[in-house]
């Protein structure tokens, strides 16, 4: 039975006039089905798009829930109808999107599950059971649809699982289990097979799979980072048996290289041996008995045993069902098992819709970072240039220093300064001795002789003072003989300090005392003196000698007053620069200690991660010079950064 319902899902109409009802299931994608309805029945009003119809066959068997898509009508001399095609309810989660990008890194598939259903903008599905328990990172971006976005969850898992739904309740569940392996279905010729089809198809046969996922050119990823640095994932069996057969797989969606390699390794399976699909014409014999076998009742899911006369028997999983005419033709029943006719371009979803996703998805661009230093330093303070690794760069391609090292660089030779007073720290004594010096005879220049008169002088009486002890005195007196007086004409003698004897001459009076006691009496008269100074040098004689200077322990007080200095200005250098330098990356000092260095390639001494890569943030390099000097430098970094960080300032 066919019925139509509003968008509450409240029934609104049987469609007793639909024909040449087919359905299509197929395992992990939405499935649909096609009717025809005369053009002139009234209840075409209640198949409006995106309404819904349920289908049941003729047991009552549920089929699913669909909603009204595309609808064609065809009118003319023998037609007068409109073809629907419905989807099924799975095709709701093409109704939300996932707007920007997300990403999960190491989370239980449960939890990644949730998440994309948490994104519906109507909350149509639950989950209900998953059987699997994987820690995988993904990363979506602008996802029209979260039907994509689910089903490449399992993707990457190196095991089969399904997606089972139940549309008679609501919200609807879902659920992410393991396929069944036990047979539970036959396809036996000459009972229920009405024939069948068997396709070998090498053609898409792949043992070597390259893998790419976001980005472009060098800034692809790839999965070496996380296989051991080979790029491609082989099949050895399938390359020893069939030979080896190449293939470049590249979806952009994949931005991590652990979830990009898990999808290769799971593709390669499937695509390493040659695709044998078995196409099976059967008949559904549960329509036909009132007591059918469960061996006879043939659905998508289940596992069948397949006996033939010619190709003996095979146990083959049923991946497609469908039929043809539902009401018209119940036991027709087509069968695919073994492998879907799908190639490498469609296995996770129709090619066009991967074209539409991927244009939406940021491939990022390869930026050039450039950070430039110049200043003065000394090995106490180096010069240090600082720079920052966002967290959105997605590769680092090249780090590289280059620098000159010049000579130390001032602008000014004096400033303003206000007085002080300033008292040195004390000082030891120090007894100190010159050189030795040998002597000398130094004339003076010439000089000329002259006469020079004193100041005349008063003459004056003088007195001396009176003077006691005994003594003698020799008296001279004035005669007019002339020459020298004899001897006999003067005579004294002295005997314990007393004249004995004394003669006069000329009537000249001489005075004695015999106790010694007496006075003088001086006169002069007044007179002047002239000196005759002739020509004449003087010689001195200095002889060799030596000069010792004790200084004793002492300090200085020295007084500064208030005071400024005018500003010279200009540019001054100083007569040298460093001869060496240290060049110092992340607290790693490298091996070069040259002055200049061009383009010197820093990648292997940054600091890196537990993985490898260069850790994000920020990173120092320190340029140490061995004396006063200017360094000019530049780190350019060449990045790729996809941009998926803040707004649109």
């Amino acid at each position: 039975m066919l019925m139509s319902m509003d968008l509450n899902r409240e029934y609104t109409a049987i469609l007793d006039n639909a024909y040449n009802v087919s359905y299509e299931k197929i395992e992990n994608q939405i499935g649909n089905i096609e009717f025809t309805m005369p053009l002139d029945d009234p209840k075409n009003n209640s198949l409006q798009e995106l309404l819904w119809v349920e289908l049941t066959d003729n047991e009552d068997e549920y089929i699913g829930l669909y909603r009204v898509m595309p609808s064609t009508i065809q009118k003319d001399a023998s037609n007068n109808k409109i073809i629907y095609t419905a989807t099924h309810a799975l095709g709701t989660l093409l109704d939300s999107v996932l707007f920007g990008y997300h990403e999960l890194v190491n989370r239980k598939t449960v939890d990644v599950i949730n998440y994309v259903l948490g994104k519906q903008t109507t909350k149509h599905w639950v989950l209900k059971n998953c059987e699997f328990t994987r820690y995988f990172s993904y990363a979506w971006e602008n996802e029209n649809g979260l039907a994509d976005a689910l089903f490449s969850i399992p993707a990457a898992f190196d095991e089969d699982y399904v997606w089972e739904w139940d549309t008679q309740v609501y919200p609807f569940e879902l659920s992410l289990v393991r396929p069944q392996t036990e047979v539970v279905a036959r396809i036996q010729e000459g009972y229920n097979m009405q024939g069948f089809e068997i396709e070998k198809d090498p053609n898409n046969l792949v043992n070597r799979v390259y893998p790419l996922g976001s980005g472009e050119g060098i800034n692809q990823i790839n999965i070496k980072s996380v296989n051991n640095g080979i790029s491609y994932v082989e099949d050895k069996d399938s390359i020893e048996k069939y030979g080896l057969v190449e293939y470049v797989w590249v979806d952009q969606r994949f931005t991590i290289p652990q979830a990009l390699k898990d999808n290769a390794l799971n593709m390669l399976e499937k695509w390493s041996i040659p695709k044998v699909s078995w196409s099976v014409n059967a008949a559904d014999l549960t329509k036909l008995t009132d007591d059918p076998l469960i061996v006879d009742k043939l659905r998508k899911g289940g596992v069948a045993m397949i006996n033939t006369n010619d190709f003996g028997s095979v146990n083959l999983r049923i991946k497609k069902e469908a039929k043809s005419d539902v009401f018209g033709a119940p036991q027709n029943l087509q069968l695919d098992l073994g492998n879907l006719k799908d190639d490498i371009t469609t296995t996770m979803s129709d090619l066009g819709r991967k074209q539409q996703i991927n244009e939406t998805y940021s491939q990022g661009a390869t930026n050039i970072l450039n950070y430039s230093y110049q200043d003065n330093c000394e090995s106490a303070y180096p010069a240090i240039i600082e720079f920052y690794l966002d967290d959105d760069v997605f590769h680092v391609n090249t780090v590289e220093l280059t620098f000159k090292t010049k000579r130390y660089r001032g602008y000014t030779k004096a400033v303003k300064g206000g007085g002080a007073r300033v008292q040195s720290t004390s000082a030891g004594g120090a007894s100190t001795q010159t050189s030795t010096a040998g002597g000398g005879s130094i004339a003076t220049s010439g000089a000329g002789g002259g006469s020079v008169a004193t100041s005349s002088v008063n003459g004056q009486s003088t007195q001396t003072s009176s003077a006691g002890g005994n003594h003698r005195h020799l008296m001279f007196a004035r005669s007019s003989t002339a020459g020298p007086i004899s001897e006999n004409t003067l005579r004294y003698e002295a005997a314990r300090g007393q004249i004995v004897e004394f003669r006069g001459i000329n009537g000249n009076l001489y005075t004695r005392e015999e106790s010694g006691n007496h006075s003088h009496n001086v006169t002069t008269p007044a007179h002047s003196h002239n000196v005759s100074i002739p020509a004449h040098t003087h010689n001195v004689s200095i002889p060799s000698h030596t000069h010792n200077v004790t200084i004793p322990a002492h300090t200085h007080q020295v007084t500064l007053p208030d005071h400024t200095h005018p500003l010279e200005w200009g540019i001054y250098e100083a007569p040298n620069s460093a001869s060496s330098v240290d060049i110092i990356v992340d607290g790693e000092t490298l091996t070069q200690h040259e002055t200049s260095q061009q383009r010197l390639n820093l990648v292997d001494h940054l600091r890196k991660t537990t993985s490898g890569k260069i850790s994000r943030g920020n990173h120092t390099i320190q340029i140490k010079p061995n004396r006063l000097a200017r360094i000019e430098a530049q780190v350019i970094c060449r990045v790729f950064i996809q941009s998926q960080l803040g707004g649109q300032f």
